[in-house]
């Protein structure tokens, strides 16, 4: 085959008189063979291919081996694919901005031109992340927490202001407007992207990577993107493709239809736990079968946002006619639907009936079967059908745990003069919140309706439930509106509190004063229900031990139960007017009700809220920023510091040195997310990050949350390991970020442990369990283990995204031989550890692993490199991507 290949496939494509040239895979298939069976997330991979092919950094070959997949389903080639865009949350977008700052002062200082640091494709970013329920319940919650965001996150956002002017193609959608994910799905996502190079108008399937692992939910409207780390993202936006391996496709076929009363939630909840049951981490899913042919496209996207909950790239559902229906009401043009359905089509993207593409492998699901369910105390996989609550609470750890430990007793508060009992199983928090529902019309109107139904017959939300409503776009709030609803929602205390992440985010805000004090009095296990996609450890609110997925209706309902040893299925709820039993089946809206809800949503609402999405309001309109191509550092910030990663580089990397001597940091079981790892939610004076801040004159009230303090590295480098459920098992039965220096050693903090050993000059290194860097694409996850001296990663499994940013920056991914964990080696955390001959490192090869016990005696183990990867080793051997992203400039 010749390099040619890329000009044998050109086509043109005519739609309502405007002509697109394009890359046939009809054409490419003359050559090739035949692509029809291949899956529509690899016929897209396909075109990238094609059109990128250089002969270079995509070749022939490159081009052969995804066609070839299809003989086996499976193919061990690497390939490098080039999204279309990229997107970002403020989060993740304010240290990928440092980043970007910090790279032009590098390029600056080794003789560089500035100017070469600079997306050369386009990115949003979506401010969403920073809002905080601090006031609630009330008609002015809305108010008073936007002027608390703007007055808290002012330097943040003069910032990302600043990044907006220096960076070319570099858009930001300002704080109060929505949720990344929801903005994405509803206005950003084109399907298919189309653009004038050279005279032509080319059209090419749209894609995309994220700086959120829910990237996903963009999926559900046939556009190809996945979360990754904020510093792949970074390299992605400088022209570095993502370089990964053909992926595997499993495919998942839905068939019949929702029964009455069963929400998209509830079936997202069971499509989870098939899928982290079958083992999907690093592979492509894509949907099939024809229960998608009534499956509406906003349960698609709730079913594609949780794909990181099920642990895969991505979770794909091909274009049809749902999509474009989904399209009209969301106000895109007639032009770009005619295009999206005449392209999808001639490039065999289109969902046909019957559609039998070759997978990897398959997984069914008949939607009739799927049960009410919520998914919890700690994990999104763990579903719970809702008859089986009360003994999933009264089974949780958390509740064993201090069964064994405390009296069990219920504790007196008091709501102004009215005493009130709070005990075990106590629902604190009642959210609908998160890209995850909010974005679904059906659940968030059957929310509504369910209101209306309790208020109507006398029932009211507990008072010790603290209760909101925080949608992902303005759009929710005209529907509600529209429908009514709005009132009912507000006098249960679901009052607008914002538009953005919240309590999903871990933005939960304080509980009353009075709430937390009988939480910590009697040591009590509450709960929090939440319309979200995660409820790992500590990432909900401090005092709240188990926290559960629901659908928002579900949410409503708690909040009027109180009490998570309810059961909804067969207790009731309250009591009416007249001192009558109510069942949740009483309150529950028909389909019917639903359905006439839903209809009152209209292409309108869409257009109007987002003609001035850009816009923002006067306050940050008003916002001043410099015009210099480089960044004015303050040194007094607290929040934004120039990052120290490229303080000692040169223009040529230095051979990747081998580790000798190093010293485990902490030792951590399965299941470790990104949350445990770098937290984004509340700092502790007394930890290491708030007593920093106290000694820089920062008070407790304006501490805010590790996430909006992601631009200072100070900070995020001793919140580091710094959960207050993350247990290192070196220092048993202490829960924090915690660890110990010698065998019987006081405890200490992770940092100040950390820094103790780096300036004895020793390297040192994590040991865990399964599932490794689960939950968020953070790459402060990496960053942070970075800066604290961390040199290796050495685990069962590691999760997708978190493996790819340790090695971008720097650290050594490496895998206990199968059976081996650090339980069969019995470790004790007091093991020096050797790995020689890294310059010889080979993707995926064996890297022998010396274990030194305290006692002198030695042990070898044949570890499996994770670097999957000739692209991610060049990165790894240049001390990172940005570094390598640098050097490339340069030269």
């Amino acid at each position: 085959m010749s390099l040619s290949l890329r000009d044998i496939s050109q086509e043109t494509l005519d739609v309502d008189g405007q002509r697109y040239y394009y890359y046939s895979l009809s054409r490419a298939a003359q050559q090739l063979g035949d692509l029809s069976r291949l899956p529509k997330t690899l016929k897209v991979l396909m075109e990238n291919l094609l059109r990128w092919q250089d002969g270079s950094s995509v070749t022939a070959e490159d081009i052969q081996a995804l066609a070839d997949w299809q003989k086996n389903a499976h193919a061990d080639r690497e390939i490098a694919w080039r999204p279309a865009r990229v997107l970002m949350q403020d989060f993740t977008g304010v240290p990928a901005v440092v980043d970007l700052a910090a790279m032009r002062e590098a390029v600056k200082r080794l003789g560089g031109e500035v100017a070469r640091v600079n997306p050369l494709s386009p990115v949003d970013l979506v401010i969403d992340h920073s809002v905080t329920v601090d006031r609630f319940g009330d008609d002015d919650a809305f108010e008073e927490n936007v002027r608390l965001e703007m007055e808290r996150n002012h330097e943040r956002y003069v910032f990302l202001r600043w990044g907006q002017k220096a960076f070319d193609k570099f858009r930001v959608v300002p704080p109060g407007t929505g949720i990344c994910h929801q903005v994405n799905l509803e206005y950003l996502g084109k399907a298919v992207w189309h653009e004038e190079q050279e005279g032509k108008r080319f059209a090419w399937p749209d894609s995309l990577v994220g700086t959120d692992s829910h990237t996903t939910m963009i999926n559900g409207l046939g556009v190809l993107g996945w979360g990754v780390g904020g510093i792949e993202a970074e390299a992605a936006m400088l022209g570095q493709p993502v370089s990964m391996l053909i992926p595997d496709v499993v495919g998942f076929k839905l068939t019949g239809k929702l029964r009455p009363g069963i929400t998209a939630t509830d079936l997202v909840l069971t499509v989870t736990q098939m899928l982290r049951k079958h083992g999907v981490v690093g592979k492509f899913v894509e949907f099939y079968g024809d229960g998608l042919d009534d499956l509406p496209l906003a349960d698609r996207a709730t079913i594609a946002n949780m794909a990181p909950e099920y642990g895969a790239t991505c979770g794909f559902f091909p274009i049809d006619g749902v999509t474009l229906g989904y399209m009209k009401l969301t106000g895109r043009s007639s032009e770009q639907v005619a295009l999206v359905e005449a392209y999808a089509k001639a490039q065999g993207l289109w969902r046909n009936p019957g559609d039998a593409p070759v997978f990897t492998s398959t997984l069914e699901l008949d939607m009739d079967e799927v049960e009410a369910s919520i998914a919890g105390p700690k994990r999104p996989q763990d579903r719970v059908a809702l008859g089986a609550v009360p003994q999933a609470f009264q089974q949780s750890n958390e509740l064993e745990v201090n069964h064994a430990q405390k009296a069990h007793r219920p504790v007196a508060w008091y709501d102004g003069e009215q005493q009130h009992e709070l005990s075990d199983g106590a629902v604190v928090i009642a959210a609908i919140t998160s890209c995850t529902n909010t974005s679904n019309p059906s659940v968030l109107m059957a929310a509504g309706l369910l209101a209306q139904k309790a208020v109507t017959l006398g029932l009211q939300r507990k008072p010790w439930v603290k209760a909101s409503l925080a949608p992902g776009s303005k759009v929710v709030s005209d529907y509600l509106a529209t429908a009514r609803l709005t009132p009912w929602l507000d006098k249960l205390g679901f009052n607008l509190v914002g538009y953005g992440c919240t309590t999903c985010i871990g933005n939960s805000g304080p509980l009353p004063e009075n709430i937390e004090n009988a939480i910590r009095q009697g040591d009590l296990t509450v709960g929090a229900v939440l319309s979200g996609n995660r409820n790992f450890e500590g990432r909900i609110h401090p005092l709240v031990k188990t926290n559960w997925l629901a659908s928002p209706p579900l949410v409503v309902a708690y909040a009027l139960a109180g009490n998570m040893n309810i059961n909804l299925q067969t207790d009731a709820i309250g009591e009416d007017h007249s001192g009558k039993p109510v069942y949740l089946r009483d309150i529950w809206p028909s389909p019917e009700e639903i359905t006439a809800a839903v209809q009152q949503v209209s292409s309108d609402m869409f257009l109007k809220e987002y003609a001035e999405v850009f816009d923002g309001t006067p306050e940050w309109q008003q916002i001043s920023v410099s015009e210099a191509a480089t960044y004015d550092w303050d040194e007094g910030s607290t929040y934004i510091r120039l990052s120290p990663f490229f303080d000692e580089m040169e223009k040529t990397p230095r051979p990747v040195a081998d580790i000798r001597g190093a010293r485990i940091l902490a030792m951590l079981g399965d299941s470790v997310t990104t949350d445990h790892i770098s937290p984004a939610g509340s700092i502790k004076a007394e930890s290491p990050a708030g007593r920093y801040l106290l000694a820089h004159g920062v008070e407790r009230t304006d501490f805010n949350s590790y996430g909006s303090r992601r631009g200072n590295h100070e900070v995020m480098v001793r919140g580091t390991f710094a959960n207050i459920r993350i247990r290192n098992e070196m220092v048993p039965g202490v829960e924090g970020g915690m660890t110990r220096l010698e065998a019987g050693g006081e405890p200490l903090s992770i940092y100040d442990a950390a820094m103790a050993w780096q300036q004895q000059g020793v390297p040192l290194a994590v040991i865990a369990g399964k599932e490794y860097g689960s939950g968020s694409s953070r790459d402060w996850a990496a960053k942070g283990p970075r800066l604290l001296g961390v040199r290796v990663v050495i685990c069962e499994s590691f999760e997708r995204i978190h493996r790819s940013n340790l090695i971008g920056m720097g650290i050594l991914p490496l895998e206990f031989p199968q059976g081996v964990t650090r339980k069969t080696l019995q470790l004790t955390g007091d093991e020096r550890i050797d790995i020689e001959n890294l310059a010889a490192l080979q993707p995926g090869g064996t890297v022998k692993v010396t274990l030194t016990r305290p006692d002198g005696s030695q042990q070898e183990l044949a570890t499996r490199c994770r670097i999957d990867t000739g692209n991610e080793l060049t990165y790894y051997q240049n001390d990172g991507i940005l570094h390598y992203v640098i050097r490339n400039m340069l030269n």
